[in-house]
């Protein structure tokens, strides 16, 4: 029974643009992290072969301290470690894969052709291949049959389907026919569950840090077993220490404070929501910058959309005729006709800011 951990798309010296200095200097030195805190993992469950399937740097110019403490963390482990280099960390003359002794532990396949590695004398070979460019359309099963004999896994960073692909495309049939037990793969950063191509089993574990509300949720890899016969069991593995969220929260008729601590689950501390507000309010609208100062400690980031309506009963008021009357029927004509939900929320807005300088009101810093 062999026992494998494939992970994916670690993305190291990420720039993090969306968070303060600090906050995204922070989530760097987290995602440095990655490598020796999953070098414990490997050591303490007694894994015997580590499947890096690509983009383990955000490019193939990262930082050579990066690159050190990743070969470091790499080279601890008690496994055959194999890398398939990607789009993002592709293997070129200046990229960390060539530039770095790599301890002997590691394998990093380095041709765009398929080749071969030999797990020992367990009778498992691993077929791979790397990027040597950013982009790469072919695909690496293109023609490509295992031999007969042992059993087989594959190491690539590419896509399924995906017609007019950059990235190494891999048809379900290719997959199929191939003679693969696993088909390991990166790129796609949200995780898939195991399916079947023929008698292939494939998946993309995903990332192991989510890096913005793109990629939201648990994040982690997966650890398999491949039995004699070449049956692979897989299972997820949580791993990531903060998470992105997106959570919606109806405001109509409640305080807003209290609307959105109802819908928090219980601990929100070490992760990254957004927050969109919906519903109807009155003519004040929200005050998002009170709202974000109540909230901003319970967690790790927050953002909060104001994507509220104004309630109809305000509306109604531009039956009146008087200046506030027009100056309501012209917006709601402008809010009927507009086509996107983000038309209608400066619309919106405009009509809260009008209605607060006509009556001379501040509008408590509302968005």
């Amino acid at each position: 029974m062999l026992k494998f951990i494939h992970a994916a798309d670690f993305h190291l010296d990420s720039a993090f643009g969306a968070l303060t200095a600090q906050q995204a200097g922070l989530r760097r030195r987290e995602l440095r992290e990655i490598p020796a805190r999953l070098a414990n993992y490997v050591n303490q469950s007694g894994v015997d072969a580590v499947f890096l399937t690509g983009d383990l740097f955000d490019s193939n110019s990262a930082y050579r301290e990066t690159g050190e403490q990743l070969l470091q963390a790499l080279g601890q482990m008690s496994a055959q470690v194999l890398i398939a280099p990607g789009n993002h960390d592709w293997y070129g003359p200046g990229s960390p894969y060539a530039a770095l002794p790599w301890p002997d532990n590691v394998h990093i396949f380095s041709t765009r052709e398929v080749s071969a590695f030999p797990l020992g004398d367990s009778g498992v070979t691993v077929w791979g291949n790397a990027y040597t460019a950013p982009q790469q359309p072919l695909s690496p099963l293109r023609g490509f049959s295992a031999p007969d004999g042992g059993i087989h896994i594959g190491l690539f960073h590419g896509e399924m389907d995906a017609p007019q692909s950059s990235y190494q495309s891999i048809t379900r049939e290719e997959a199929a026919q191939s003679g693969l037990a696993y088909l390991a793969l990166g790129h796609i950063h949200k995780r898939t569950q195991p399916f079947f191509c023929g008698r292939t089993l494939c998946a993309w574990p995903g990332c192991p840090e989510g890096r913005g509300f793109d990629e939201l949720g648990e994040k982690g890899f997966y650890e398999g077993t491949l039995s004699p016969e070449g049956t692979v069991q897989l299972t997820f593995v949580p791993f990531a220490r903060r998470q992105y969220q997106r959570l919606t929260v109806d405001v109509t008729g409640k305080d807003p404070l209290q609307a959105v601590e109802a819908a928090l689950p219980p601990d929100t501390t070490p992760h990254l929501y957004r927050i969109l507000l919906t519903g109807e309010t009155g003519e004040a609208g929200i005050s998002l910058p009170a709202l974000q100062e109540a909230l901003s400690p319970r967690f790790f980031s927050l953002e909060l959309q104001d994507h509220t309506r104004m309630a109809e009963d305000v509306w109604s008021r531009c039956r009146e005729d008087s200046l506030r009357g027009e100056f309501l029927r012209e917006l709601r004509r402008r809010w009927d006709a507009a086509q996107e939900t983000a038309e209608k929320d400066i619309i919106t807005q405009a009509a809260r800011f009008g209605l607060a300088a006509l009556d001379h009101r501040d509008l408590g810093g509302s968005l």
